[in-house]
């Protein structure tokens, strides 16, 4: 792909990175400065992932944390594909009829109930040992300084511990949320941007599980007393959970799109709905003199896949339909004939909120990494263990108590599950990991970058810096403020319920290194918040 490096149409004045030994991309500095620390101490790709995945959990509470799931899709140096899912299950003791029993009529946000089993920490584990370079132990380093001796808060990450602080405080009532409150804040209050924040507890953990490769996490004593929390405060997560977590390596799905390949993980995430909709878009004509039939297009061919991911998707040993037949041409052809020039009604549920960390690294032997992991809702559930700093994600929110849902509860079961993380190739040639994190915006924003790339052709920093939009329900699509007014209007002339939303976090957060023919290593981050890309 050749990209005009020099043309950006937006207002960013962030230009693309380029590097050869190394790339590290992240939303947060420190994180990427862990990362690039480790591929110039030897460490690989992997390596340098999982630095900063837990350095992530440190210098960005507020979307993940050690109490996480996650993901990734990351080629190695031989140009093998490689496709992770660290996701945990459901508790083996809950179920829906003992909810319904408990007076509950749908999964509540926080607190110890929908606390499923964390998966990140066992992912660091096993990436490091199957590919790493380095040990577990000196991969998380980085993460244990930050966490030890503390670091200023930055201003895109004060502003959402405040905002997310003032609304937890509305809704975490009951004993078992002293620990939240006693973990994330200073002096009763969330910190303020340029304040210098120390995370002890959470330091003490990562060592732990450092020493331990992992095993006193899932097998020790944190998972004592995890087990010994849950039982505690009505909670259903138990050792023997955490004990039978297993890492998956999996295959990742793909289909062709403008001369590359897009790749996602399959279910329990919702990867698929990205490539659903590239598949019904790939017979237009995105190149349209018209400039609003590519954004109506896009906007039309999420809507349809999003209808089926939210309808279909689960634990994948539960969906209802084969996954080749959600993927197949003749599929997209028919879903394809639904979009008119006017906007058509699709009957998804309301999509919600939520807040996860992505990064992706690469390095000199040519590995590359696209990585997520998430708390879910901010901070997650809630709940964080006293004596570790370990704030557990709530996932199990995504459950449904209707038996007739797809993503029904039962017990040992993966939930429909948001993080997503973004691989490209072209004629099987790794090309490069990106991801947009954000909730339910996730898929929609992989699917804006990758045509902002492959159809636009604007080179990453610029498909990052484009304006978004968002679906949310129904006709209703929500734009950034500096979304174009003029397509922003014939959008609605279309049919399209148009919102101008003033805070650009809700468009979600991206990172993107593409690996050009001569190697070199091109990289965009994202603008909406205090990301950076470290490189050598």
């Amino acid at each position: 792909m050749d990209f005009d490096f020099l043309y950006n149409p937006y207002k960013s004045k962030r230009m693309n990175v380029f590097g050869e030994n190394g790339m590290v991309a992240t939303s947060q500095p420190l994180a990427s400065q862990a990362g690039l620390h480790i591929l110039r101490k030897g460490g690989n790709a992997i390596d340098a992932a999982v630095a900063t995945a837990a350095a992530l959990t440190v210098v960005e509470p507020t979307s993940n944390g050690i109490g996480s799931d996650s993901f990734a899709i990351f080629s190695t140096a031989d140009g093998e594909i490689h496709g992770m899912n660290s996701s945990g299950r459901s508790p083996m003791d809950i179920s829906s009829p003992k909810l319904k029993e408990m007076g509950y009529e749908q999964m509540p946000k926080v607190g110890a109930i929908p606390v499923t089993t964390p998966g990140a920490v066992k992912s660091w584990a096993e990436m490091t040992e199957k590919f790493g370079n380095l040990t577990l132990k000196e991969n998380l380093e980085p993460a244990i300084e930050y966490a030890e001796y503390g670091y200023p808060v930055s201003p895109v990450l004060g502003n959402s511990w405040e905002r997310a602080f003032s609304g937890y405080k509305k809704i975490l009532k009951g004993n078992e949320f002293e620990e939240f409150f006693k973990t994330f804040s200073l002096n009763g209050k969330a910190p303020k941007i340029g304040e210098k924040i120390t995370l002890k507890n959470h330091a003490k953990t990562l060592k732990m599980i450092a020493e331990s490769n992992a095993k006193e996490f899932y097998e020790g004593e944190i998972a004592y007393k995890i087990d010994k929390f849950m039982k505690e405060n009505g909670g259903f997560l138990r050792k023997e959970d955490l004990k039978n977590h297993k890492v998956e390596w999996v295959r990742p799905l793909n289909v062709d799109y403008r001369d590359h390949e897009i790749w996602e993980l399959p279910p329990n995430g919702q990867g698929i709905i990205t490539l659903m909709a590239l598949n019904i878009l790939n017979e237009i004509n995105m190149k349209d003199e018209n400039e609003i039939y590519f954004y109506h297009n896009a906007i039309e061919a999420l809507k349809l896949a999003f209808s089926d991911g939210k309808e279909y998707i689960t634990d994948i040993d539960h969906m209802k339909v084969d996954l080749d037949e959600l993927l197949s041409l003749e599929y997209a052809k028919k879903r394809r004939g639904l979009i008119d020039h006017y906007a058509n009604l699709p009957k998804p549920g309301k999509l919600p909120k939520g807040g996860t960390v992505y990064l992706a690294t690469a390095d000199k032997w040519g590995n590359m990494v696209s990585f997520i992991q998430s708390n879910y809702m901010g901070f997650g559930s809630g709940i964080v263990i006293p004596e570790t700093g370990i704030a557990m994600q709530n996932r199990g929110h995504t459950f449904s108590l209707n038996p007739e849902h797809s993503n029904y509860l039962k017990p040992n079961k993966k939930t429909y599950h948001t993080i997503i993380p973004g691989f490209i190739t072209k004629n099987g040639k790794p090309v490069g990991p990106f991801g947009v994190m954000g909730g339910y915006m996730q898929p929609q924003g992989h699917l804006q970058v990758i045509l902002n790339m492959l159809d636009k052709g604007l080179n990453p920093q610029a498909a990052l810096d484009a304006p978004r939009w968002q679906w949310i329900e129904n006709n209703t699509v929500y734009v950034e403020k500096n979304f174009p007014e003029h397509l922003a209007q014939m959008l609605s002339n279309k049919g399209h319920d148009v919102k101008v939303m003033l805070n650009s976090g809700s468009f979600g957060r991206g990172q993107i290194i593409w690996r050009m023919d001569n190697n070199v290593y091109c990289g965009g981050t994202e603008p909406r918040t205090d990301s950076q890309i470290a490189v050598y």
